[in-house]
């Protein structure tokens, strides 16, 4: 199977209620955390292996519904979030600075779930965050997996949010 034909099975089977979200717990984190606005832009379907910015975070979905959220950050957006989160800005990745990023993305992935729960859509399990920071790296995903991939914008920088799961069938 074609990787153009895998990544348009899995976009009928990922469905925009279940990407929303992910969206929403972004929007919410920045907004009442931060006292930001996270500008969204346009939905990508990806099946290829993530650019990686200098930080990103990663966390598994098990249960109903498996897949990854990948949180992906250049190094001076983390540095602006860690300094409006703490009031003391960072100069190098540190301890404080991975912490915040997994933080981050348990929070929106947490968010997503509880937001899943109240729809019709089953439960998920979330695993522990896992950064990876550097400059010269790339995250492989399994060939068939196709991922959204969103944008943001915000004044803090500007950073990705990527996404890939499936529900089991009932």
């Amino acid at each position: 199977m074609s990787s153009s034909t895998t990544a348009g099975a899995a976009a009928r089977t990922m469905r925009v209620e279940y990407i929303n979200p992910f969206i929403e717990s972004v929007n919410e984190l920045f907004q009442t955390m931060l006292s930001s606005k996270a500008k969204r832009g346009d939905v990508t379907l990806t099946s290829k292996g993530s650019e990686t910015l200098s930080l990103v975070a990663i966390i598994g979905l098990s249960g109903p519904a498996r897949g990854t959220v990948a949180l992906s950050f250049p190094v001076n957006t983390v540095f602006n979030i860690v300094g409006r989160l703490l009031g003391d800005e960072p100069t190098e990745v540190t301890e404080d600075v991975t912490d915040t990023v997994a933080e981050m993305a348990n929070i929106i992935a947490g968010g997503a779930k509880a937001r899943l729960i109240n729809s019709d859509t089953p439960a998920i399990d979330l695993g522990l965050p896992t950064v990876v920071a550097g400059a010269d790296y790339q995250v492989m995903h399994p060939s068939q997996a196709a991922w959204l991939e969103i944008p943001f914008t915000s004044d803090l920088g500007n950073f990705v949010l990527r996404v890939t799961f499936e529900f089991e069938k009932q």
